[in-house]
C-alpha cells in the first residue's frame, strides 16, 4: 500500500514518464527498422513450403484483481478482529478489575474510531471502511459491558432499545463528520430499526403498540430512501422499509380480522391507514411508474382493509364479504380524481383485487346453482320441491351465509359494466428516467464511477463524494384523460357476473319452485337476446353458451315434475326456433331447438305411457325437421344435421328392443338420409341411405325368422352390382375388383360356407350355376373379380360335391397306389417343368390383362 501523492504532483510525474516513453520508443522504431534493413540484405528468401513460426504464448492472465484480493484481506482482517473483541469481552472480561476493562475497551474503541480519519488523509478509504466496522462493533461491546458491569439493575430490553437509538444518532454523526464512508451511516440505520420495536416490548405494549412501532419505522425508512442522495443508504433503507411495513401490514391485517368490540377495531383500522399512508405517500413520491403502481395498490388495499374491517364489526356475518367489496369498489372514485396516472392505475389494481376476491367468494354457490340439478336425472318425475333451493341441492349442499352472493355478483357485474364505458386513456410519461430510486421499492441510482468492485480500495480517490440524486417531485395533479371506447372483453366480463348473479338468485332468496323455473326461463332468454343485439362476435358467442348453459340447467330442473318438464321443453323448443331467425344465431338456435324437441317427444312418449319403441317413431320426426331446415339454411347446415343425426341414434336406441319397429325406424332413417342425398351437396348420404336400407331389411327377415344367407346378401348383391355396373359405364379404367368384387363376395362367400354345411344337393347345384354362369361373364368380357371369384367358388363347390367319392375311393385303392402316383406325378412334373414355368407364365400374363 504505497503513498498517493497529491494531484498536481501525481500528473507531472505522469506528464515526464510519458514523455520519456515517447523518447524511448521512437529511438526502439528507428533500431527496428535498421534491423529489419540489415536482415533483407544479408538473410536469403524462406522456403516456399517453410512450417509456419510457433504462435507465442499468450500471458496467463490472473484469476483475481489485486483490489479484489486486498478487499478480501481486509474483510477477513475485520471479522477476526471483531471475533477477538467479543472473545475478549465475554470470556476473559472476569480477569480483569473495573478500571482495567473500562480503559481496555474505551483505549481500543477509541483507537478504532479514530484511526480511520488518518487513513482517509492518506487515502486509504477501504482500510479506514474495516477499521472503523471494527470500532462500531466495539461500541456495541462497550454498551454490552457497561450494562453488564454498572447498570445491572436495568431492563434489558429497555437498555437495549436506548442503545440502539443512542448508537444510530453517533454512528450517523459519525459518518458524516469522519468522512465519506459507507458503512457507520448504514450500520446507523440498521440500528435505528429497533429503538420503537425494543421500547414497545419494554414497556410491556401490546400488539397494537408494537404493530405501530413497526409500521412508524417503515415510514421512517420510507423518508429516509425518498429523500436521501446516496446509493448505498437509500438501498438499506428501502430493504428496512419493506421488511418492517410488510411485517406491520400483515399484523395489522391479522388484527383487523381477529378485532372484537369498537375499541379493537378503531385500533385495528388506525394501523391499517398508517400503513396505507406510507405506501401511497411512496406511491407518490417514486418516479418509477411500475413501482408507484405497485405501491399505490398496496395502499389501496390496506384501506379497504381498514374500512371492510370497521363495516365488519358492525354488519352481520353473512354480510362480511359485500362490506369489503363495497370499500372496493370506492377505490374506482380515484380514476376521476386528479392523481397521478401510476396512483390512479393501482387504485384500479386493488379494486380489481378486491372484486376478484369477492366473486371467488361466490363460486360455490355459482357450481350448486349449475351443477345441483344434475341430481334430478335419477330422480325423474319423483315430485316438484316446495323452493327452487330444495331443487338445486338434490346432491350437493347449499353454502352457509351465502345469501348476499347475488348481491356481490350484481354488484362486480354493474362495476364492469361502468368501467368498460369509461375507460380512461392514460398517457405515457415523457422525458428522462431517473437514475436514483427515491423510495423503498428501488435501489438504482447515481453515484461516482466504479469498476468492477466498486470504489473501495485504497489506491482509488475517495474525494469525490458521489453525485446527488434527489427524489423526484410529486407530479402535478393532471385532469382526469379523456374517456376511451367500451372494452368487449370487460362487456362479455359483466355479461357473465350479470348471468351468474340472475341464476343464483332464485335458490339464494328461496323463491317457489315454479317461480324459479320462470326465473330461470326469462334469464335465458334475456341472455339469448343480448347475444342477438351483440356487436362482437366473442360477446356474441358468450351470451349464446351462457343461454345454453341456463336452458341445459333449466330442463333438468324440469325434471322433478311431468307437467315442468313438458311445459319447459316446449318452450324451449319455441325460444330457440324462434331466436334461429336471427342470423347470426341460427345455426346453435336451431340445433339447440331441435335438442329441445327430441327431448320434448321423448316426454311426451313416457307421459302417454307408449313403449319405449313407439316413442322412437315420434322422435323421428326431429331428424326430418333437421333435414328440412339444413336444406333452408345450408351454410350453418352442419350443426343442424348433427343435432338431427343424433336424435335419429336415439330412436334407434328406443326401438331396438322391438325389431319390427326397430325395423321400420331404420327404414325411415334410410328415407331421411335418401333425401338428404337429393342436395347436390350431400351425395355421399346415399351410401347411408343404400346401407340403413339394408339394415332395415336385414332386422325385418330377423323379426321374420328367415335363416337362409340369401335372403340377407342378395338385397346387398344387386344394388351394388348395379353402382358397380353403372360406375364402368362412367369410367371404364375402373377396376372389376371395385366395380363387381364386394358385390359378388357380399353372396358367393356366404352361400359357399352355408353350402359347405348342407347335406342337401340343391344348394351346392344352384350355388354351382350361379358361380358358372359368374365365371363365363367373366371370361367373356375379360373380367377378372368375376373369373377369379366365379372359378374358385365353382372349385370348391365342385370339391364339395366330390369329397364322398374321393373318401370312398380313397379306401378302396390299394396302399401303395398313393405314393406311386405321387412319385409319378413328380416326374411328369420334372420332365415338363419349364413347359409348365411358361404355362403358369403365359395363364398370369393373359389374367393381368383382364380388368
Amino acid at each position: 500500500m504505497t503513498h498517493v501523492p497529491p494531484p498536481a504532483e501525481e500528473l507531472r510525474i505522469l506528464d515526464a514518464e510519458l514523455w520519456q516513453l515517447d523518447a524511448r520508443r521512437a529511438q526502439l522504431l528507428a533500431r527496428r527498422a535498421h534491423l529489419i534493413r540489415l536482415l533483407h540484405a544479408a538473410v536469403p528468401p524462406a522456403p516456399p513450403f517453410a512450417p509456419p513460426a510457433a504462435r507465442p504464448a499468450a500471458p496467463r492472465r490472473p484469476e483475481t484483481t489485486a483490489p479484489g484480493a486486498q478487499n478480501v484481506l481486509l474483510v477477513l482482517g475485520g471479522i477476526l478482529l471483531t471475533v477477538a473483541a467479543i472473545a475478549f469481552t465475554l470470556l476473559s472480561w472476569g480477569d480483569m478489575g473495573i478500571v482495567g476493562r473500562s480503559l481496555v475497551l474505551a483505549t481500543v474503541t477509541m483507537a478504532a474510531l479514530g484511526a480511520p480519519v488518518l487513513l482517509l488523509k492518506r487515502g486509504l478509504r477501504s482500510t479506514a471502511e474495516t477499521v472503523a466496522g471494527l470500532g462500531l462493533a466495539l461500541t456495541v461491546l462497550d454498551a454490552y459491558a457497561l450494562h453488564e458491569a454498572a447498570l445491572t439493575t436495568v431492563d434489558g430490553t429497555a437498555y437495549a432499545a436506548v442503545t440502539a437509538a443512542v448508537l444510530a444518532g453517533t454512528w450517523w454523526v459519525y459518518g458524516r463528520e469522519v468522512g465519506p464512508m459507507r458503512l457507520p451511516v448504514v450500520a446507523a440505520l440498521v440500528a435505528a430499526q429497533f429503538p420503537l420495536l425494543l421500547g414497545a416490548v419494554a414497556a410491556g405494549a401490546g400488539p397494537h403498540a408494537t404493530t405501530a412501532a413497526l409500521l412508524l419505522t417503515a415510514g421512517f425508512d420510507t423518508v429516509v430512501a425518498l429523500r436521501t442522495s446516496t446509493t448505498h443508504l437509500r438501498v438499506a433503507a428501502a430493504v428496512g422499509g419493506y421488511a418492517t411495513g410488510g411485517w406491520g401490514a400483515v399484523a395489522a391485517c391479522v388484527l383487523s380480522w381477529v378485532a372484537v368490540g369498537p375499541g379493537a377495531v378503531a385500533r385495528s383500522a388506525a394501523l391499517l391507514a398508517l400503513a396505507a399512508a406510507v405506501a401511497l405517500y411512496a406511491a407518490w413520491r417514486v418516479p418509477q411508474r411500475g413501482l408507484a403502481t405497485g405501491a399505490a395498490a398496496a395502499g389501496g388495499l390496506l384501506l379497504v382493509a381498514a374500512s371492510g374491517g370497521v363495516l365488519r364489526a358492525s354488519l352481520p356475518g353473512g354480510w362480511t364479504v359485500p362490506g369489503y367489496l363495497a370499500c372496493g369498489l370506492a377505490l374506482l372514485a380515484a380514476l376521476r380524481a386528479p392523481l397521478p396516472d401510476p396512483v390512479r392505475r393501482g387504485a384500479l389494481g386493488a379494486s380489481a383485487g378486491v372484486q376478484g376476491l369477492a366473486v371467488m367468494w361466490t363460486l360455490p354457490l355459482v357450481l350448486v346453482a349449475l351443477l345441483g340439478p344434475i341430481g334430478w336425472t335419477g330422480q325423474v318425475w319423483s315430485g316438484a320441491p316446495a323452493h327452487l333451493r330444495d331443487a338445486v341441492t338434490v346432491w350437493l349442499p347449499w353454502p352457509a351465509d351465502a345469501a348476499s352472493a347475488p348481491l356481490v355478483l350484481a354488484a362486480v357485474a354493474v362495476a364492469a359494466l361502468l368501467l368498460a364505458g369509461a375507460t380512461r386513456a392514460t398517457t405515457p410519461a415523457t422525458g428522462t428516467p431517473d437514475a436514483g430510486v427515491s423510495g423503498p421499492a428501488g435501489t438504482a441510482g447515481s453515484g461516482a464511477p466504479t469498476g468492477p468492485t466498486g470504489p473501495t480500495t485504497d489506491q482509488r480517490d475517495a474525494s469525490a463524494p458521489a453525485a446527488p440524486v434527489q427524489a423526484s417531485p410529486a407530479p402535478a395533479p393532471a385532469s382526469a384523460p379523456a374517456l376511451a371506447p367500451a372494452s368487449a372483453p370487460v362487456l362479455a366480463l359483466a355479461l357473465v357476473l350479470a348471468w351468474a348473479s340472475a341464476l343464483v338468485i332464485p335458490a339464494a332468496w328461496h323463491l317457489p319452485y315454479s317461480v324459479g323455473l320462470f326465473a330461470q326461463g326469462a334469464t335465458a332468454v334475456a341472455v339469448l337476446a343480448a347475444a342477438g343485439y351483440a356487436r362482437r362476435p366473442y360477446l356474441a358467442l358468450t351470451a349464446v353458451s351462457l343461454s345454453l348453459l341456463t336452458a341445459g340447467g333449466l330442463a333438468l330442473l324440469s325434471l322433478a315434475s311431468r307437467p315442468a318438464t313438458l311445459t319447459v321443453l316446449a318452450a324451449l323448443t319455441a325460444v330457440f326456433a324462434a331466436a334461429a331467425l336471427h342470423r347470426r344465431l341460427t345455426a346453435v338456435c336451431a340445433s339447440a331447438s331441435l335438442a329441445a324437441a327430441a327431448g320434448l317427444a321423448c316426454a311426451t312418449g313416457a307421459a302417454a305411457g307408449w313403449p319405449p319403441a313407439h316413442t322412437a317413431l315420434l322422435v323421428l320426426l326431429v331428424p326430418a325437421a333437421a333435414a328440412l331446415l339444413a336444406a333452408r339454411v345450408r351454410r350453418t347446415a352442419v350443426p343442424v344435421e348433427a343435432t338431427g343425426a343424433f336424435a335419429g341414434f336415439l330412436a334407434v336406441g328406443l326401438a331396438v328392443t322391438d325389431p319390427p319397429v326397430l325395423a321400420l325406424v331404420l327404414a325411415l332413417c334410410a328415407v331421411i338420409a335418401a333425401g338428404t342425398a337429393v342436395r347436390e351437396d350431400r351425395r355421399p348420404a346415399g351410401y347411408l341411405a343404400a346401407a340403413l336400407f339394408v339394415l332395415a331389411t336385414w332386422v325385418r327377415l330377423g323379426a321374420w325368422g328367415v335363416g337362409t344367407p340369401e335372403a340377407y346378401t342378395l338385397p346387398v348383391t344387386v344394388p351394388a352390382l348395379v353402382v358397380g355396373l353403372l360406375r364402368r359405364r362412367r369410367d371404364p379404367q375402373t377396376s372389376s375388383w371395385t366395380a363387381y368384387g364386394p358385390g359378388l363376395a357380399a353372396t358367393l362367400v356366404p352361400s359357399l360356407l352355408a353350402a359347405w354345411a348342407d347335406a342337401d344337393w340343391q344348394r351346392p347345384l344352384l350355388l354351382g350355376t350361379a358361380a358358372l354362369a359368374v365365371t363365363l361373364l367373366g371370361a367373356r368380357h375379360r373380367l377378372q373379380a368375376p373369373l377369379v371369384l366365379g372359378g374358385g367358388v365353382l372349385a370348391l363347390d365342385a370339391l364339395h360335391e366330390l369329397a364322398p367319392y374321393l373318401v370312398q375311393l380313397a379306401g378302396v385303392l390299394p396302399r401303395w397306389l398313393p405314393p406311386a402316383l405321387a412319385g409319378l406325378l413328380l416326374l411328369v412334373v420334372g420332365a415338363t417343368y419349364e413347359q409348365r414355368l411358361r404355362d403358369a407364365r403365359r395363364a398370369r400374363e393373359a389374367l393381368g390383362r383382364m380388368r
